[in-house]
């Protein structure tokens, strides 16, 4: 690579991380009454202004909750809110950019291991990986911005689900400015707007957990019990029995139901189309105890299948029950 075309990328990266180190150093001696007389000085410019700081505080990785409790606090709740989001997102989509095209290499040693899930969940789930990381901070926003940059997610579905799973937070914090501002002024009434703002803040806060209760609780399978498959084995068309163990356990010590097919698990994702004609019957699966099964019942809801059990169990508990099987010739027997 020739010094021209390292050269840009070098003084970049040297430009972030010197701003980034005099913030550091010197931000607390920054006065907030100092700033707001600035802003207001400037008058209609102040709102590009707070707009352009808040996008460079992104990219010099200076806390955003600054910016966007100023932002309530110089603009009001409204006007705060909108210009706190075009920072944040002009912030964000900068340094996904600078990631994308120049500091690419630095990134991935800040990033070290969480890049890897990151750059996984972005190939499984596209933006919605992106929405997901944005309302659940698995990483800090700032080196988040840098990290998403050396994905291969399009920039327009960043940008848009940046911003729309952005705005909850950018709310909170801005309504929570407005309230302290209007609160040291003696009004009363803020202190609504600030309790309302805790609330989402602490909404946001427990969203992770919510997240993760949602999601194994798409996973779990739907059981059906031995004594209550039994019965429905004698209604024509009623039930259609699919039996994911190997052909040896089919036909093994266990036995299996009579008239279920067997179709191992380790065949189900090539073999699905066979299924297609029992996607309007209940389909009970079952296997040696009930984990294939279960595991099984996931590939099939995806599918499509609308109606799909999983025999708590599974044989070891069929034939405990002592209820009829199949041998290997398809006879049955006690």
């Amino acid at each position: 690579m020739t010094l021209g075309a390292v050269l840009p990328r070098l003084s970049l990266g040297v430009a972030i991380a010197a701003g980034a180190l005099w913030l550091a150093l010197k931000g607390s001696q920054v006065d907030p009454a100092l700033v707001e007389n600035a802003m207001r000085a400037i008058g209609p410019w102040s709102f590009a202004v707070h707009v352009v700081l808040f996008a460079l505080g992104t990219v010099f990785f200076v806390p955003g909750v600054l910016f966007a409790l100023a932002g309530g606090v110089l603009f009001g709740p409204v006007w705060g809110t909108i210009l706190n989001l075009a920072g944040a997102t002009l912030g964000a989509t900068a340094a996904f950019l600078a990631a994308r095209y120049v500091t690419g290499d630095w990134v991935r040693r800040r990033a070290q291991g969480r890049l890897d899930r990151l750059i996984a969940g972005v190939e499984a789930e596209g933006w919605r990986f992106v929405a997901f990381v944005r309302l659940v901070p698995l990483v800090p926003f700032n080196l988040l911005n840098y990290a998403l940059g050396l994905t291969r997610i399009p920039l327009v579905p960043y940008v848009v689900a940046s911003l729309v799973c952005m705005t909850p937070g950018a709310i909170a914090y801005t309504w929570l400015g407005h309230a302290g501002r209007e609160a040291a002024a003696g009004n009363v009434a803020a202190i609504r707007y600030g309790l309302l703002a805790l609330g989402l803040l602490a909404a946001i806060a427990f969203l992770p957990g919510l997240l993760r209760r949602l999601r194994s609780g798409a996973k779990t399978p739907r059981w059906i019990a031995v004594h209550e498959l039994a019965p429905g084995l004698d209604e024509a068309g009623g039930i259609a029995v699919v039996d994911v163990r190997g052909p040896d356990e089919f036909t093994g010590p266990l036995g299996h139901i009579r008239e279920a097919r067997n179709l191992p698990i380790s065949e189900l994702p090539e073999r699905l189309r066979e299924l297609a004609p029992l996607k309007g019957q209940r389909v009970v699966l079952v296997c040696h105890t009930d984990k294939r099964s279960a595991k099984a019942a996931a590939t099939l809801s995806a599918a499509g299948f609308q109606d799909v059990r999983v025999l708590r169990g599974g044989m070891v508990r069929w034939t405990d029950a002592g209820l009829p099987v199949a041998d290997r010739l398809g006879q049955h027997r006690a």
